[in-house]
């Protein structure tokens, strides 16, 4: 059976293409993944028990868009988090974010756009489903090279007019996996302008934002409100797994203009996977609390102190502002990843497996990805390792 064409030149899936790259080759010590960003800081306590108190739920279809309760613990925590009201029908509860960075790209990106092949935009590196979403779409993926020279963030104003009138939706991620960048309140009020000026819709990939090194970093609805910019124009997509340590919840939301969110909402009707109700529940009390956010936060911290520890001084390191990976400069990812398992079991991602070639290069061939969710002392000793095999 043929794939679809369009789908012909993905590239396998970044772990699929990692074993290929490793597991032929034995590790050369105690295996330590730091790879996936998988985290593994405790649960809250209050899952099991609402779990267990709600299981008469799995016998029932759930709401669609999401229970009035949860929809107003959502609300309720954007309006603390940065001071903007969101009405419920701006909301929609997500099985996670990667089913909404990929339905809402499928709901709001047209056909064509005056007339010509759309462009979906994105930074590179770049969260995968970006891609087959702009794909699937039958749009012209745009990868923007995320590099130091630029903060780690696109500069997608830099891209000709001509490309930028095509665009239907800009993908940005802030705080940047891998990179951990953070969009400041500048770079979201320019960013809106543009979009403004060309006639698309920014897809901010937010689930990041409860993990911060040294301030809260600024989410594009604050900064959509400040400025007067036209709801319609952003959509913000959050999660439980970063921010409650509960990737296996598949719990998020997105928020943004009724009239597109009304779109999306039509389209996850016919096609969606709304979420349980016994996990609506717990999404509730999630949303509604604070407490275990900060203490998975204060981990986070600490996990940052000891990276700059281990690796102060490094020509080209820099401590992430957000989010929970390292990027770290090596001559070519691949070479560092597999020298690292062969001579030491430490396993990281190349960095080329997050990014796409393009006329300047590759801005992931020259870094590994290292995930710092593992437990304080197994990372460390981690960090160390690879410190000592790779510099």
């Amino acid at each position: 059976m043929a794939f679809p064409e369009r789908f012909s030149n993905l590239p396998d899936y970044a772990f699929p293409r990692l074993r290929k790259l490793l597991d032929a080759h034995a590790p050369g010590g105690p295996v330590i993944a730091m790879t996936i960003g998988e985290p593994t800081h405790p649960m809250p306590d209050f899952v099991g028990p609402i779990l267990a108190a709600n299981l008469s739920g799995f016998g029932v279809y759930p709401p669609n868009d999401g229970t009035p309760e949860l929809l107003a613990a959502i609300s309720g925590w954007i309006g603390r988090r940065y001071g903007v009201t969101v009405a419920a029908e701006r909301l929609m509860v997500l099985n996670g974010t990667r089913e909404g960075l990929f339905n809402a790209c499928v709901a709001l990106s047209p056909e064509t756009k005056r007339g010509q092949k759309p462009v979906v935009l994105m930074p590179n590196p770049f969260y995968q489903v970006y891609a087959v979403a702009a794909l699937t779409v039958g749009a012209e993926p745009v990868y923007v090279n995320a590099t130091a020279a630029n903060g780690f963030l696109p500069d997608y104003a830099s891209l000709p007019a001509e490309v930028l009138d095509r665009v239907t939706v800009a993908y940005i991620c802030s705080p940047a996996n891998p990179q951990g960048a953070v969009a400041g309140r500048d770079y979201w009020a320019n960013l809106l302008a543009l979009a403004e000026k060309h006639d698309f819709t920014v897809f901010a990939d937010e689930c990041y934002s409860e993990i911060w090194r040294s301030a809260p970093p600024p989410g594009v609805l604050e900064v959509a409100a400040a400025t007067g910019a036209d709801p319609e124009r952003v959509f913000s997509f959050h999660s439980l797994s970063k921010r409650s340590n509960l990737p296996g919840l598949r719990s998020g939301f997105v928020a943004g203009g009724a009239q597109g969110m009304a779109q999306i909402r039509k389209l996850r009707s016919f096609a969606g996977a709304p979420l349980p109700l016994p996990i609506q529940r717990v999404s509730e009390a999630a949303w509604a609390d604070e407490a275990h956010v900060e203490a998975s936060r204060a981990l986070y911290q600490q996990k940052f102190a000891i990276a700059a520890e281990v690796f102060g001084g490094l020509q080209g390191f820099d401590l992430p502002e957000g989010g929970f990976f390292l990027w770290l400069p090596v001559e070519d990812g691949e070479a560092a990843a597999l020298k690292l398992w062969q001579e030491t079991g430490v396993r990281v991602l190349p960095g080329a497996y997050l990014s796409r070639n393009t006329a300047a290069g590759n801005p992931g061939k020259g870094y590994v990805r290292v995930a710092l969710v593992a437990p304080k002392e197994e990372m460390q000793r981690g960090l160390i390792t690879l410190r000592d095999c790779l510099y």
